[in-house]
């Protein structure tokens, strides 16, 4: 009885950590750190304020559960890129993953995007230490293909920067792109063909010998 009764309060516990993650993201999203309070926060996640500060303690730590958390999506998309894949596979894989977070989630992404507007407070020694090694990891992988001809020899690093803006674009500026696109929303068909065009030009542009048709239907052999 006494182990059932744990196991509740631990389902408990990480119902309403989730809860009031999500909606952090959404608050710091739409009114920054400074802006946020943690009675708007425990507002949208409908649970006592109390919760919050049983949970998280402060709003500053909550702040940064909320950036780890977003960092864990991402950090986890940026496996697809591994040196015994097929480049036209992995990348095809990772923009694909980094649209779907930045339609599933776009919260997250403009929380991440205005924490670096003001300088990184919070993320400042991540960016420059783990950030960066982890870069450079996936930069020997872009590197190593190149080495065997599955793509040209492309600044990888400026690579990663391009794509991380291509794909991001939509969770930031999405009230500029649906206005340009003249949607209320951004249907599943126009996230489909964003990504599809993202993939098509990166595959292009990076000189991919696909393994797999490009988007379209038609397959892109090496010169």
């Amino acid at each position: 009885m006494a182990k059932q009764v744990a196991g509740q309060g631990g389902r408990i516990r990480a119902r309403n950590q989730a809860r009031i993650l999500v909606a952090a993201e959404a608050v710091f999203a739409e009114a920054g750190f400074q802006g946020a309070t943690t009675a708007a926060i425990a507002a949208r996640a409908k649970l006592p304020k109390a919760n919050l500060h049983y949970y998280f303690g402060t709003k500053r730590a909550l702040y940064r559960a909320v950036l780890a958390n977003i960092l864990d999506l991402w950090l986890g998309t940026l496996d697809a890129i591994d040196r015994e894949r097929h480049p036209a596979e992995a990348l095809d894989d990772y923009i694909r993953g980094k649209m779907y977070w930045s339609r599933a989630r776009p919260n997250a992404s403009k929380v991440f995007a205005n924490e670096i507007l003001h300088g990184a407070p919070q993320l400042g020694s991540y960016l420059a230490d783990d950030l960066r090694r982890r870069v450079a990891q996936k930069a020997a992988v872009f590197k190593h293909w190149a080495s065997r001809g599955l793509m040209a020899p492309v600044d990888p690093v400026h690579l990663l920067f391009n794509l991380w803006a291509m794909t991001q674009h939509y969770a930031d500026f999405d009230v500029q792109v649906r206005a340009v696109l003249g949607r209320k929303r951004m249907s599943n068909a126009d996230f489909a063909a964003a990504t599809d065009a993202i993939v098509r030009m990166t595959l292009i542009g990076c000189g991919v010998v696909a393994s797999v048709p490009f988007p379209g239907g038609e397959r892109r052999s090496k010169a």
